[in-house]
C-alpha cells in the first residue's frame, strides 16, 4: 500500500498543478453578464430594424415622387407647348383669337373691363364677374375664378 501511495500522491499533485495552470491560463469572461449581452443584442437588432425602416421609407418616398412629379422631359415639353401657344397668340395679332377680345397686347386686360370686374367682385357679384371675364376673354372657368378671387 505504501508503494501505491508513493505513486498516486505525486500523480495527484501533478494533476492538481496542471488543473490550476489550465484554470489560470484560460481566457476569462469579459465581465459581461447575460443581461448586458441581451441588451447589446437588443440594441444591435434595434439599430438594424431602424436602418431597414429608413431604407423602406426612402424607397417608398422615391416611388411616390416618381409617380407624382412629372419628369424633367415632361416639364420641358409642357413649357415648349406653352411657349408655342403664346407665340401663336402673338402672331395672330391684337384683336384676334379667343384670348384677345378685351385683352391688350402683352396679355393684360382692358383697364375699363378690369375696373368693372373689380367693382363687381367687391360688391359681392363674383359669379357675374367670372361670367363676364369668361365671355370677354374666353378663358376657362378655373383661370377666371382665380383671377376674380385675387381682385
Amino acid at each position: 500500500m505504501g508503494d501505491i501511495l508513493m505513486v498516486l500522491l505525486p500523480a495527484g499533485i501533478l494533476v492538481a498543478v496542471l488543473w490550476t495552470l489550465a484554470t489560470a491560463l484560460r481566457p476569462r469572461d469579459s465581465g459581461t453578464s447575460d443581461a448586458e449581452k441581451y441588451q447589446q443584442d437588443l440594441a444591435r437588432r434595434s439599430a438594424e430594424h431602424y436602418a431597414e425602416q429608413v431604407r423602406v421609407a426612402t424607397a417608398v418616398r422615391a416611388r411616390l415622387e416618381a409617380n407624382t412629379r412629372p419628369s424633367q422631359n415632361e416639364q420641358q415639353q409642357s413649357q415648349q407647348e406653352d411657349h408655342a401657344r403664346a407665340a401663336r397668340r402673338a402672331q395672330s395679332g391684337p384683336g384676334t383669337g379667343p384670348y384677345s377680345l378685351s385683352a391688350l397686347p402683352g396679355g393684360q386686360l382692358d383697364p375699363q373691363l378690369a375696373m368693372q370686374l373689380q367693382m363687381m367682385a367687391r360688391d359681392g357679384h363674383k359669379i357675374q364677374a367670372i361670367k363676364l371675364l369668361r365671355q370677354a376673354t374666353h378663358t376657362d372657368l378655373a383661370t377666371a375664378k382665380k383671377y376674380i378671387d385675387r381682385l
